[in-house]
Protein backbone atom coordinates (compact mmCIF):
# COMPACT_ATOMS: atom_id res chain seq x y z
CA UNK A 1 0.00 0.00 0.00
CA UNK A 2 2.76 2.43 0.95
CA UNK A 3 4.63 1.66 -2.27
CA UNK A 4 1.58 2.66 -4.29
CA UNK A 5 1.11 5.84 -2.28
CA UNK A 6 4.71 6.87 -2.93
CA UNK A 7 4.01 6.72 -6.65
CA UNK A 8 6.70 4.17 -7.56
CA UNK A 9 4.44 3.17 -10.46
CA UNK A 10 4.17 5.33 -13.53
CA UNK A 11 0.72 6.77 -14.05
CA UNK A 12 0.20 4.69 -17.21
CA UNK A 13 1.06 1.55 -15.22
CA UNK A 14 -1.47 2.55 -12.58
CA UNK A 15 -4.11 3.14 -15.22
CA UNK A 16 -3.24 -0.21 -16.76
CA UNK A 17 -3.72 -2.13 -13.49
CA UNK A 18 -6.99 -0.36 -12.85
CA UNK A 19 -8.19 -0.94 -16.41
CA UNK A 20 -7.34 -4.65 -16.34
CA UNK A 21 -9.56 -5.34 -13.33
CA UNK A 22 -12.34 -3.11 -14.65
CA UNK A 23 -12.23 -4.86 -18.02
CA UNK A 24 -12.43 -8.29 -16.39
CA UNK A 25 -15.54 -7.15 -14.54
CA UNK A 26 -17.15 -5.77 -17.69
CA UNK A 27 -16.19 -8.83 -19.76
CA UNK A 28 -17.78 -11.22 -17.27
CA UNK A 29 -21.16 -9.54 -17.60
CA UNK A 30 -20.87 -8.91 -21.34
CA UNK A 31 -20.09 -12.57 -22.08
CA UNK A 32 -23.47 -13.74 -20.81
CA UNK A 33 -25.48 -10.60 -21.63
CA UNK A 34 -27.05 -11.83 -24.87
CA UNK A 35 -27.71 -15.26 -23.34
CA UNK A 36 -29.24 -13.59 -20.28
CA UNK A 37 -31.54 -11.52 -22.48
CA UNK A 38 -32.38 -14.60 -24.53
CA UNK A 39 -33.49 -16.40 -21.35
CA UNK A 40 -36.29 -13.85 -21.11
CA UNK A 41 -37.05 -13.26 -24.79
CA UNK A 42 -36.32 -16.68 -26.37
CA UNK A 43 -35.55 -15.06 -29.74
CA UNK A 44 -32.27 -13.99 -31.35
CA UNK A 45 -34.12 -11.28 -33.26
CA UNK A 46 -35.74 -9.83 -30.11
CA UNK A 47 -32.35 -9.86 -28.36
CA UNK A 48 -30.99 -7.85 -31.27
CA UNK A 49 -33.85 -5.35 -31.12
CA UNK A 50 -33.59 -4.81 -27.35
CA UNK A 51 -29.82 -4.49 -27.58
CA UNK A 52 -30.30 -1.91 -30.32
CA UNK A 53 -32.62 0.09 -28.04
CA UNK A 54 -29.90 0.20 -25.37
CA UNK A 55 -27.40 1.35 -27.98
CA UNK A 56 -29.60 4.22 -29.15
CA UNK A 57 -29.85 5.40 -25.53
CA UNK A 58 -26.07 5.28 -25.24
CA UNK A 59 -25.50 7.20 -28.48
CA UNK A 60 -27.82 9.99 -27.30
CA UNK A 61 -26.03 10.07 -23.95
CA UNK A 62 -22.62 10.54 -25.62
CA UNK A 63 -23.94 13.71 -27.27
CA UNK A 64 -26.04 15.10 -24.42
CA UNK A 65 -23.27 14.65 -21.82
CA UNK A 66 -20.62 16.64 -23.74
CA UNK A 67 -20.99 19.86 -21.65
CA UNK A 68 -20.86 17.84 -18.42
CA UNK A 69 -17.65 16.12 -19.53
CA UNK A 70 -16.09 19.43 -20.62
CA UNK A 71 -16.69 21.18 -17.29
CA UNK A 72 -16.64 18.24 -14.84
CA UNK A 73 -13.88 16.49 -12.92
CA UNK A 74 -13.15 13.43 -15.04
CA UNK A 75 -11.71 11.30 -12.24
CA UNK A 76 -14.76 11.87 -10.02
CA UNK A 77 -17.14 11.11 -12.88
CA UNK A 78 -15.31 7.85 -13.55
CA UNK A 79 -15.56 6.85 -9.88
CA UNK A 80 -19.31 7.58 -9.83
CA UNK A 81 -19.86 5.48 -12.95
CA UNK A 82 -17.97 2.53 -11.44
CA UNK A 83 -20.07 2.62 -8.27
CA UNK A 84 -23.24 2.57 -10.39
CA UNK A 85 -22.03 -0.39 -12.46
CA UNK A 86 -21.04 -2.44 -9.43
CA UNK A 87 -24.39 -1.88 -7.71
CA UNK A 88 -26.37 -2.61 -10.90
CA UNK A 89 -24.63 -5.95 -11.43
CA UNK A 90 -25.23 -6.84 -7.78
CA UNK A 91 -28.94 -6.28 -8.38
CA UNK A 92 -28.84 -8.50 -11.47
CA UNK A 93 -27.23 -11.23 -9.36
CA UNK A 94 -30.19 -11.24 -6.98
CA UNK A 95 -33.23 -10.31 -9.07
CA UNK A 96 -34.38 -11.70 -12.44
CA UNK A 97 -37.01 -9.53 -14.11
CA UNK A 98 -37.37 -8.32 -17.67
CA UNK A 99 -38.58 -4.97 -16.34
CA UNK A 100 -35.45 -4.61 -14.19
CA UNK A 101 -33.34 -5.56 -17.21
CA UNK A 102 -34.95 -2.88 -19.39
CA UNK A 103 -34.76 -0.19 -16.69
CA UNK A 104 -31.22 -0.84 -15.48
CA UNK A 105 -30.04 -1.77 -18.97
CA UNK A 106 -31.06 1.69 -20.18
CA UNK A 107 -29.30 3.42 -17.28
CA UNK A 108 -26.21 1.25 -17.75
CA UNK A 109 -26.12 2.29 -21.41
CA UNK A 110 -26.21 5.96 -20.44
CA UNK A 111 -23.53 5.62 -17.75
CA UNK A 112 -21.39 3.52 -20.09
CA UNK A 113 -21.05 6.53 -22.39
CA UNK A 114 -19.74 8.56 -19.47
CA UNK A 115 -17.33 5.83 -18.32
CA UNK A 116 -15.80 5.23 -21.75
CA UNK A 117 -15.44 8.91 -22.60
CA UNK A 118 -13.85 10.08 -19.36
CA UNK A 119 -11.44 7.15 -19.18
CA UNK A 120 -10.32 7.76 -22.77
CA UNK A 121 -9.70 11.43 -21.98
CA UNK A 122 -7.85 10.63 -18.74
CA UNK A 123 -5.60 8.22 -20.62
CA UNK A 124 -4.87 10.81 -23.30
CA UNK A 125 -4.21 13.55 -20.74
CA UNK A 126 -1.62 11.32 -19.05
CA UNK A 127 0.09 10.34 -22.33
CA UNK A 128 2.91 12.15 -24.14
CA UNK A 129 2.20 13.17 -27.73
CA UNK A 130 4.68 10.69 -29.21
CA UNK A 131 3.44 7.75 -27.10
CA UNK A 132 -0.26 7.74 -27.97
CA UNK A 133 -0.22 4.63 -30.19
CA UNK A 134 2.01 2.75 -27.76
CA UNK A 135 -0.16 3.48 -24.72
CA UNK A 136 -3.40 2.85 -26.59
CA UNK A 137 -1.94 -0.46 -27.75
CA UNK A 138 -1.03 -1.32 -24.17
CA UNK A 139 -4.55 -0.58 -22.92
CA UNK A 140 -6.10 -2.66 -25.68
CA UNK A 141 -3.72 -5.52 -24.87
CA UNK A 142 -4.87 -5.35 -21.24
CA UNK A 143 -8.48 -5.06 -22.37
CA UNK A 144 -8.18 -8.17 -24.47
CA UNK A 145 -6.32 -10.01 -21.71
CA UNK A 146 -9.40 -9.36 -19.61
CA UNK A 147 -11.59 -10.63 -22.43
CA UNK A 148 -9.47 -13.76 -22.50
CA UNK A 149 -10.05 -14.41 -18.80
CA UNK A 150 -13.64 -13.16 -18.49
CA UNK A 151 -15.39 -15.44 -21.00
CA UNK A 152 -13.71 -18.58 -19.63
CA UNK A 153 -14.71 -17.76 -16.07
CA UNK A 154 -18.19 -16.56 -17.08
CA UNK A 155 -18.87 -19.67 -19.16
CA UNK A 156 -17.91 -21.98 -16.29
CA UNK A 157 -19.91 -20.11 -13.64
CA UNK A 158 -22.96 -19.64 -15.87
CA UNK A 159 -23.11 -23.38 -16.60
CA UNK A 160 -22.58 -24.52 -13.02
CA UNK A 161 -24.05 -21.75 -10.88
CA UNK A 162 -26.29 -19.68 -13.14
CA UNK A 163 -26.19 -16.14 -14.52
CA UNK A 164 -26.51 -14.56 -11.06
CA UNK A 165 -23.09 -15.82 -10.00
CA UNK A 166 -21.49 -14.19 -13.06
CA UNK A 167 -23.06 -10.81 -12.33
CA UNK A 168 -21.88 -11.07 -8.71
CA UNK A 169 -18.30 -11.75 -9.81
CA UNK A 170 -18.52 -8.87 -12.26
CA UNK A 171 -19.53 -6.54 -9.44
CA UNK A 172 -16.62 -7.77 -7.28
CA UNK A 173 -14.03 -7.04 -9.99
CA UNK A 174 -15.47 -3.57 -10.60
CA UNK A 175 -15.23 -2.81 -6.87
CA UNK A 176 -11.59 -4.02 -6.97
CA UNK A 177 -10.86 -1.67 -9.88
CA UNK A 178 -12.45 1.16 -7.92
CA UNK A 179 -10.18 0.32 -4.98
CA UNK A 180 -7.09 0.56 -7.21
CA UNK A 181 -8.23 3.83 -8.78
CA UNK A 182 -8.69 5.41 -5.34
CA UNK A 183 -5.51 3.90 -3.91
CA UNK A 184 -3.38 5.09 -6.82
CA UNK A 185 -4.85 8.59 -6.43
CA UNK A 186 -5.35 9.07 -10.13
CA UNK A 187 -6.63 12.57 -10.74
CA UNK A 188 -7.74 14.56 -13.76
CA UNK A 189 -9.41 17.85 -12.98
CA UNK A 190 -8.67 19.42 -16.36
CA UNK A 191 -11.63 21.42 -17.63
CA UNK A 192 -12.38 23.07 -20.95
CA UNK A 193 -12.37 26.84 -20.57
CA UNK A 194 -14.89 27.64 -23.27
CA UNK A 195 -17.76 25.16 -23.18
CA UNK A 196 -19.85 24.78 -26.32
CA UNK A 197 -23.47 24.05 -25.41
CA UNK A 198 -24.61 23.81 -29.05
CA UNK A 199 -24.65 20.04 -29.30
CA UNK A 200 -26.02 19.89 -32.83
CA UNK A 201 -23.30 22.25 -34.07
CA UNK A 202 -20.63 20.13 -32.40
CA UNK A 203 -21.92 17.07 -34.23
CA UNK A 204 -22.06 18.79 -37.62
CA UNK A 205 -18.60 20.35 -37.13
CA UNK A 206 -17.16 16.93 -36.31
CA UNK A 207 -18.34 15.41 -39.58
CA UNK A 208 -17.10 18.29 -41.73
CA UNK A 209 -13.53 17.08 -41.34
CA UNK A 210 -12.50 14.19 -43.61
CA UNK A 211 -10.01 12.75 -41.14
CA UNK A 212 -12.49 12.73 -38.28
CA UNK A 213 -15.07 11.05 -40.51
CA UNK A 214 -12.65 8.25 -41.30
CA UNK A 215 -11.77 7.72 -37.62
CA UNK A 216 -15.49 7.45 -36.98
CA UNK A 217 -15.93 4.84 -39.72
CA UNK A 218 -12.86 3.02 -38.46
CA UNK A 219 -14.10 2.62 -34.91
CA UNK A 220 -17.62 1.91 -36.13
CA UNK A 221 -16.30 -1.03 -38.16
CA UNK A 222 -14.41 -2.50 -35.19
CA UNK A 223 -17.52 -2.47 -33.01
CA UNK A 224 -19.71 -3.57 -35.92
CA UNK A 225 -17.61 -6.74 -35.97
CA UNK A 226 -17.63 -7.22 -32.20
CA UNK A 227 -21.43 -6.97 -32.18
CA UNK A 228 -21.50 -10.02 -34.41
CA UNK A 229 -19.03 -11.93 -32.25
CA UNK A 230 -20.61 -11.16 -28.87
CA UNK A 231 -24.32 -10.92 -29.70
CA UNK A 232 -24.97 -13.50 -32.40
CA UNK A 233 -22.16 -16.05 -32.22
CA UNK A 234 -22.95 -17.14 -28.60
CA UNK A 235 -26.57 -17.79 -29.57
CA UNK A 236 -25.46 -19.57 -32.77
CA UNK A 237 -23.14 -21.84 -30.78
CA UNK A 238 -25.83 -22.72 -28.23
CA UNK A 239 -28.44 -23.27 -30.96
CA UNK A 240 -26.04 -25.79 -32.52
CA UNK A 241 -26.19 -27.91 -29.38
CA UNK A 242 -23.19 -26.64 -27.41
CA UNK A 243 -23.05 -25.28 -23.85
CA UNK A 244 -22.04 -21.92 -22.39
CA UNK A 245 -18.59 -23.42 -21.76
CA UNK A 246 -17.99 -23.65 -25.52
CA UNK A 247 -19.17 -20.04 -25.84
CA UNK A 248 -16.63 -19.01 -23.22
CA UNK A 249 -13.82 -20.94 -24.90
CA UNK A 250 -14.63 -19.39 -28.28
CA UNK A 251 -14.79 -15.84 -26.93
CA UNK A 252 -11.49 -16.38 -25.12
CA UNK A 253 -9.87 -17.85 -28.24
CA UNK A 254 -11.07 -15.01 -30.45
CA UNK A 255 -9.46 -12.59 -28.02
CA UNK A 256 -6.10 -14.39 -27.70
CA UNK A 257 -4.42 -12.94 -30.86
CA UNK A 258 -5.27 -9.41 -29.74
CA UNK A 259 -3.67 -9.96 -26.34
CA UNK A 260 -0.30 -10.55 -27.95
CA UNK A 261 -0.55 -8.29 -30.99
CA UNK A 262 -2.43 -5.12 -29.91
CA UNK A 263 0.60 -3.60 -28.18
CA UNK A 264 2.90 -4.64 -31.04
CA UNK A 265 0.75 -3.10 -33.76
CA UNK A 266 0.23 -0.01 -31.61
CA UNK A 267 3.99 0.56 -31.62
CA UNK A 268 4.24 -0.24 -35.35
CA UNK A 269 1.54 2.33 -36.17
CA UNK A 270 3.33 5.01 -34.17
CA UNK A 271 6.57 4.46 -36.08
CA UNK A 272 5.47 3.33 -39.55
CA UNK A 273 2.03 4.84 -40.08
CA UNK A 274 -1.54 3.63 -40.08
CA UNK A 275 -2.47 3.26 -43.74
CA UNK A 276 -0.91 -0.14 -44.49
CA UNK A 277 -2.12 -1.66 -41.24
CA UNK A 278 -5.67 -0.50 -41.89
CA UNK A 279 -5.70 -1.86 -45.44
CA UNK A 280 -4.24 -5.27 -44.61
CA UNK A 281 -6.41 -5.61 -41.51
CA UNK A 282 -9.70 -4.75 -43.20
CA UNK A 283 -9.16 -6.70 -46.42
CA UNK A 284 -8.16 -9.91 -44.62
CA UNK A 285 -10.98 -9.55 -42.08
CA UNK A 286 -13.56 -9.15 -44.83
CA UNK A 287 -12.26 -12.06 -46.91
CA UNK A 288 -12.26 -14.45 -43.93
CA UNK A 289 -15.84 -13.51 -43.07
CA UNK A 290 -17.02 -14.12 -46.64
CA UNK A 291 -15.27 -17.51 -46.70
CA UNK A 292 -17.34 -18.52 -43.63
CA UNK A 293 -20.49 -18.10 -45.74
CA UNK A 294 -19.51 -21.12 -47.84
CA UNK A 295 -18.71 -23.41 -44.87
CA UNK A 296 -21.16 -25.48 -42.85
CA UNK A 297 -18.85 -27.00 -40.23
CA UNK A 298 -19.20 -25.04 -36.99
CA UNK A 299 -15.66 -25.69 -35.77
CA UNK A 300 -14.10 -24.56 -39.05
CA UNK A 301 -16.16 -21.36 -38.85
CA UNK A 302 -15.04 -20.75 -35.27
CA UNK A 303 -11.43 -21.33 -36.33
CA UNK A 304 -11.68 -18.80 -39.15
CA UNK A 305 -13.21 -16.23 -36.81
CA UNK A 306 -10.32 -16.74 -34.39
CA UNK A 307 -7.94 -16.24 -37.33
CA UNK A 308 -9.82 -13.04 -38.20
CA UNK A 309 -8.75 -11.61 -34.85
CA UNK A 310 -5.19 -11.41 -36.19
CA UNK A 311 -6.57 -9.01 -38.79
CA UNK A 312 -8.54 -7.06 -36.20
CA UNK A 313 -5.42 -6.56 -34.08
CA UNK A 314 -4.06 -4.32 -36.84
CA UNK A 315 -7.10 -2.05 -36.56
CA UNK A 316 -8.50 -2.02 -33.03
CA UNK A 317 -5.57 -0.66 -30.97
CA UNK A 318 -4.78 2.10 -33.48
CA UNK A 319 -8.27 3.58 -33.91
CA UNK A 320 -8.23 5.84 -30.83
CA UNK A 321 -4.59 6.75 -31.40
CA UNK A 322 -5.37 7.89 -34.93
CA UNK A 323 -8.24 10.04 -33.64
CA UNK A 324 -6.08 11.77 -31.01
CA UNK A 325 -3.33 12.33 -33.57
CA UNK A 326 -5.55 14.34 -35.93
CA UNK A 327 -7.45 16.52 -33.41
CA UNK A 328 -6.08 19.52 -31.56
CA UNK A 329 -5.67 19.38 -27.78
CA UNK A 330 -8.42 21.93 -27.17
CA UNK A 331 -10.83 19.87 -29.29
CA UNK A 332 -10.45 16.61 -27.37
CA UNK A 333 -13.22 17.09 -24.80
CA UNK A 334 -15.62 18.45 -27.41
CA UNK A 335 -15.11 15.83 -30.09
CA UNK A 336 -14.15 12.69 -28.18
CA UNK A 337 -17.72 12.12 -27.03
CA UNK A 338 -18.91 12.32 -30.64
CA UNK A 339 -16.13 9.99 -31.75
CA UNK A 340 -17.01 7.42 -29.10
CA UNK A 341 -20.60 7.25 -30.34
CA UNK A 342 -19.00 5.18 -33.10
CA UNK A 343 -18.84 2.35 -30.57
CA UNK A 344 -22.60 2.22 -30.40
CA UNK A 345 -23.13 3.14 -34.01
CA UNK A 346 -21.08 0.06 -34.84
CA UNK A 347 -22.91 -2.06 -32.30
CA UNK A 348 -26.26 -0.75 -33.53
CA UNK A 349 -25.45 -1.39 -37.18
CA UNK A 350 -24.10 -4.77 -36.16
CA UNK A 351 -27.20 -5.81 -34.23
CA UNK A 352 -30.40 -4.21 -35.54
CA UNK A 353 -30.09 -4.88 -39.31
CA UNK A 354 -28.77 -8.37 -38.54
CA UNK A 355 -31.79 -9.03 -36.33
CA UNK A 356 -34.09 -8.02 -39.18
CA UNK A 357 -32.06 -10.13 -41.62
CA UNK A 358 -32.50 -13.21 -39.45
CA UNK A 359 -36.29 -12.90 -39.74
CA UNK A 360 -36.02 -13.78 -43.43
CA UNK A 361 -32.63 -15.40 -44.10
CA UNK A 362 -30.52 -18.18 -42.52
CA UNK A 363 -27.73 -17.39 -40.08
CA UNK A 364 -24.90 -17.85 -42.60
CA UNK A 365 -26.13 -14.77 -44.49
CA UNK A 366 -24.62 -12.75 -41.64
CA UNK A 367 -21.11 -13.64 -42.79
CA UNK A 368 -21.70 -11.70 -46.02
CA UNK A 369 -23.42 -8.90 -44.11
CA UNK A 370 -20.41 -8.41 -41.82
CA UNK A 371 -17.67 -9.19 -44.36
CA UNK A 372 -18.42 -6.93 -47.31
CA UNK A 373 -18.24 -3.59 -45.39
CA UNK A 374 -14.75 -4.53 -44.21
CA UNK A 375 -13.54 -4.99 -47.79
CA UNK A 376 -14.97 -1.57 -48.72
CA UNK A 377 -13.21 0.08 -45.76
CA UNK A 378 -9.91 -1.52 -46.79
CA UNK A 379 -9.91 0.55 -49.97
CA UNK A 380 -11.13 3.70 -48.20
CA UNK A 381 -8.14 3.36 -45.87
CA UNK A 382 -5.79 3.87 -48.80
CA UNK A 383 -6.98 7.48 -49.02
CA UNK A 384 -5.98 8.59 -45.51
CA UNK A 385 -2.99 10.78 -44.73
CA UNK A 386 -0.14 10.15 -42.31
CA UNK A 387 -1.08 11.08 -38.76
CA UNK A 388 0.68 13.70 -36.59
CA UNK A 389 2.43 11.02 -34.56
CA UNK A 390 3.75 9.26 -37.67
CA UNK A 391 5.00 12.52 -39.15
CA UNK A 392 6.65 13.36 -35.85
CA UNK A 393 8.31 9.94 -35.68
CA UNK A 394 9.86 10.53 -39.11
CA UNK A 395 11.16 13.93 -37.97
CA UNK A 396 12.76 12.34 -34.89
CA UNK A 397 14.42 9.73 -37.10
CA UNK A 398 15.97 12.44 -39.26
CA UNK A 399 16.93 14.68 -36.34
CA UNK A 400 16.94 13.16 -32.80
CA UNK A 401 17.52 16.61 -31.32
CA UNK A 402 14.06 17.83 -32.32
CA UNK A 403 12.19 18.81 -29.19
CA UNK A 404 8.60 18.03 -28.57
Amino acid sequence: MQIWRRHHFKVITKLGIFYLFLSIGISLAATIWSLYLNSFLNSSALVGFLTSFFMVAEILAYILLIPLIEKGNKAKMLIASLVFFAISYLLFSVYSSIYLVIFLGTLISIITSLRITVFGLILRDKTKDDSVSKNEGLMYALLNSAWLIGPLVAGYFAKNYGFGSVFFLSSVFIFISLFFFKTFRIKDGRRTREIDHHRLRIVTDFFRHKGRVFTYLLNTAVNFWWAFIYIYMPIYIVDNGHSEVVVGIFLAAVTLPLVFLDYLFGRVAGKSGFKKLFFIGFISLGVLAVICFFISDLYVILGLLVLASFSLSMIEPTADAYFFDIVEKEERDKYYGIYTTSINTGNLLGSLPAAALLLFLPFNSLFIFYGLPMIVLAFLALGIEDSYEFTKAKEYKKDPEIKK
